[in-house]
C-alpha cells in the first residue's frame, strides 16, 4: 500500500518511517524541505520524497494521486505565538488534499484531552482533530501524553533537570499526574493502527500502565542513574517563572517551554486501554522506559531527537534558502591549512560540537552560548543527537547543518544563535588542504558593530579550531 507520512523529519516521523518500510509499504515522505530530510540508504528504494508546505495550498499538487492511507504528525508551535492559526490552516489544506485522492484512512497523532479546561498546546491539538474528522476518509486519533525515548522533549527536560541539579525547588504542578509512554511503543500503536478496521473514526488515548506525578517521573530517572536528589515543591512559581526555570536549566526552546509548563498544569492521564487490547500490545512501564533509553544513548543509538526538529530552532527557517552561502556585502574569516591526514581531518570535523567541543577555546564559546541563553537564544545546551555522524538539517550546539557531504570533505552551517545578521561557517577538505571559511551578512550598523568587536577572538577561536583539525 503506499502510505503518506507527514513530518518525516519530525521526531516521530523519522522512526515510523523504517517501521512501514519493514511492514512492506511503499512511503510517500512528505517534507518542506528535502535538504533537512536524510532517509537511511537502505530504505531509499522503498520511499519516495515530495516537497509540501500545507500552509501552501498550491504545494499539494505534489502529493501522489493515489494515496491509500496517510499519517498525520505536523506541528506548528515552534516558533510562532500564533500557531493556533497556523495549525488550522495546515490540517484544513490536508484535509482538502486527503479527500481529492479518496484516501481512506488517516492517523493522527495528538495528546490527551479529557481535562475540561486545556492549555493553549492542548486545545490546539484538540481544534485539529476536530478539522481531520470532517474528512471523508476514516480518522484513527492517538492521544498521548508524555513520550519517555532517546531525544524525546520530555526525557531531555527529566535528564537535564536530574542530572544537573542535586536540589530542586520546583513548582506545584510537579504534583500533577500523568502517564507516560515509551516511544517503543507509540510506534507500535503508529504502525499497527494502519488499516485497522476496529479502530476507525475513533479516538484513543495511549500511555504506559503507571500513572506517575511529575515529581516522581523526576525521581524514577534519579534512581535509575543512582543521584541522590531532594526536590522540594514550593507554590509561589508562576507559570512564567517556571518556564523560564525549565528554559536556563534544561536545552528546551523558550517557546517549547512555555507550552510544556501550560501542559504540565493539566492531568494528562488515560481514559482506558482498550488499544492495547485491540492491538495486542503490552506497554512498557516507566522504569523499562528508562532503562531501555538509558542503554540506547550508552550506546549512540538514538534514531532521531527533538533536538533537529525546527521546534528547538529560534525560527523556522528554509534550509534551501542558506545553502548558497552569499559573498557581497558580507564579512569573511576565510583560513587554509595542509592536513596530515586527510580522512582524519575529515573524521575530527564530523565529531565537531556536543561534548567533543570545537577544538579551541571552548570557555568562549561556552561564554557566547550563555549569552545566547540570555538573549532568547537556543544556546550551546542543545548539543548534537549522535557524536560522529551528521545529516542535514541536524543540529551542532546552536548550528543547523545545510550540508554534509562526508565523501566530498564538506560540512555548512547556519548559525542558529541570536545575531544582528546571519552566519555560514563553512569546512572544507580538498586537495589536502583544510580550507575554514566564517562568512557573516550583517544587519545595519548593530551587525558590523558586532562583527568588528567579536574579530578579535577569531585570531584565538578559528586559528586554533584550523590547527587542532588538520592535525
Amino acid at each position: 500500500m503506499k502510505i503518506l507520512l507527514t513530518g518525516a523529519t519530525g521526531y516521530i516521523g523519522k522512526r515510523l518511517l523504517p517501521q512501514l518500510v519493514d511492514m512492506g509499504h511503499e512511503v510517500v515522505c512528505s517534507v518542506r524541505d528535502r535538504h533537512r530530510f536524510s532517509p537511511p540508504e537502505a530504505l531509499k528504494d522503498s520511499i519516495s520524497v515530495i516537497e509540501v508546505d500545507f500552509l501552501n495550498k498550491d504545494t499539494t499538487g505534489n502529493i501522489p494521486l493515489e494515496i491509500d492511507a496517510a499519517y498525520y504528525l505536523m506541528h506548528s508551535m515552534s516558533t510562532s505565538g500564533s500557531y493556533e492559526e497556523m495549525e488550522r490552516q495546515a490540517a484544513e489544506n490536508f484535509v482538502e488534499a486527503m479527500n481529492y485522492r479518496k484516501v481512506e484512512q488517516v492517523i493522527y497523532l495528538s495528546g490527551i484531552v479529557n481535562e475540561e479546561s486545556l492549555s493553549k498546546h492542548l486545545s490546539s491539538r484538540k481544534a485539529v482533530e476536530d478539522i481531520l474528522e470532517t474528512g471523508e476518509f476514516h480518522l484513527t486519533t492517538l492521544r498521548a501524553g508524555i513520550i519517555i525515548g532517546s531525544g524525546s522533549a520530555s526525557y531531555e527536560i527529566i535528564r537535564d533537570l536530574v542530572e544537573k541539579l542535586p536540589v530542586m525547588i520546583v513548582p506545584k504542578w510537579l504534583h500533577t499526574r500523568c502517564q507516560p509512554i515509551s516511544i517503543s511503543d507509540v510506534i507500535k500503536f503508529l504502525s499497527l493502527t494502519l488499516f485497522k478496521k476496529e479502530t476507525y473514526d475513533r479516538n484513543f488515548d495511549i500511555g504506559g500502565p503507571d500513572v506517575l506525578t511529575y515529581k516522581e517521573m523526576l525521581m524514577g530517572y534519579a534512581e535509575a542513574r543512582r543521584l541522590n536528589r531532594v526536590i522540594k515543591v514550593v507554590p509561589v512559581m508562576t507559570p512564567k517563572l517556571s518556564s523560564y526555570w525549565l528554559y536556563f536549566v534544561t536545552s528546551t526552546s523558550y517557546n517549547l517551554a512555555t507550552a510544556l509548563v501550560a501542559s504540565m498544569k493539566i492531568e494528562v492521564v488515560c481514559r482506558d486501554n482498550e488499544l492495547s487490547e485491540i492491538l495486542g500490545i503490552e506497554p512498557l512501564t516507566y522504569w523499562e522506559s528508562l532503562q531501555r533509553t538509558l542503554q540506547q544513548i550508552e550506546t549512540h543509538f538514538i534514531q532521531s531527537s527533538w533536538k533537529d526538529s525546527l521546534i528547538s530552532s529560534s525560527s523556522d527557517l528554509n534550509l534551501s534558502e542558506f545553502i548558497n552561502v552569499p559573498t557581497f556585502g558580507c564579512f569573511v574569516d576565510k583560513r587554509e591549512k595542509p592536513v596530515q591526514d586527510r580522512d582524519q581531518a575529515v573524521d575530527r570535523i564530523w565529531r565537531i560540537g556536543g561534548e567533543n567541543g570545537w577544538y579551541a577555546a571552548n570557555f568562549l564559546w561556552r561564554i557566547r552560548g550563555f549569552m545566547d541563553k540570555l538573549a532568547g537564544g537556543v544556546g550551546l545546551r542543545r548539543g548534537r543527537t549522535n557524536p560522529d555522524r551528521i545529516h542535514a538539517g541536524d543540529t551542532v550546539d546552536f548550528w543547523r547543518v545545510l550540508l554534509a557531504e562526508k565523501d566530498k570533505g564538506r560540512l555548512l552551517l547556519f548559525a542558529e544563535m541570536k545575531l544582528p545578521g546571519e552566519a555560514w561557517l563553512e569546512f572544507r577538505v580538498k586537495n589536502d588542504n583544510l580550507i575554514q571559511t566564517a562568512t557573516f551578512r550583517p544587519r545595519g550598523l548593530w551587525g558590523r558593530i558586532y562583527w568588528f568587536a567579536v574579530y578579535p577572538l577569531h585570531g584565538i577561536v578559528f586559528k586554533g579550531m584550523l590547527n587542532r583539525i588538520a592535525g
